[in-house]
């Protein structure tokens, strides 16, 4: 649609708001295949992740109709926080897998922040090869520390944005980092896989 080619996301959304559907049309070819893509990769089941994918934007829908969506940041942003929202829902409704999990008394606000930051940068944590094999061992984590692994590695997100995004604090996401580098390495070692975390 060459009229919307030179507009923004967040101003396409504004004009679905204000009644023009090709803009959203065209808003949803933008933004579906990065969205379904970050779904399947925190779900890992494509009928599950077709699932989400439809209840996220029903509820994006929902909300830009009723004017619940201001230009306040990037509108990917605000779509994956939705999508967040729908993948956390989903997984309160599933049991609880047997992995480490932070407890309820876990006082994630004692972390040393800027000693975590530079234990988790990328470039100081792992090499090409160890992501290679942290990628096959990925299914097995529960769903919010694989998902900031993948905003985190895979969509390069600092710790803020993913903690905006997610809806938590930047301890909890550097947190639930804490938490798949212990299973990733247990199960690393359960599998015979070498992994060979810089720190």
């Amino acid at each position: 649609m060459k009229q919307f080619e030179s507009l923004t996301d967040e101003a396409l959304a504004l004009l679905y708001v204000d009644g023009d559907n090709k803009a959203f049309d065209e808003l949803l070819a933008r933004t579906q295949t990065k969205l379904f893509t970050y779904i399947m990769f925190v779900v890992r089941d494509h009928d599950i992740a077709d699932d989400i994918f439809q209840e996220t934007f029903v509820k994006v829908i929902t909300k830009l109709q009723e004017g619940r969506y201001t230009d306040s940041g990037k509108f990917i942003f605000w779509l994956t926080r939705i999508a967040h929202n729908v993948i956390m829902d989903w997984y309160r409704n599933q049991k609880g897998e047997h992995i480490v999990e932070p407890t309820a008394d876990n006082d994630l606000t004692k972390l040393n922040t800027d000693n975590i930051l530079d234990t988790y940068r990328e470039n100081d944590i792992v090499n090409e090869q160890v992501l290679l094999d942290v990628k096959k061992l990925m299914n097995a984590l529960p769903a919010p520390q694989r998902e900031v692994v993948y905003m985190r590695f895979y969509q390069q997100l600092s710790f803020k944005e993913i903690a905006e995004i997610t809806g938590c604090s930047i301890n909890t996401a550097l947190g639930r980092m804490r938490y798949a580098l212990i299973n990733l390495r247990k199960m690393a070692r359960q599998h015979s896989i070498d992994l060979v975390f810089c720190e």
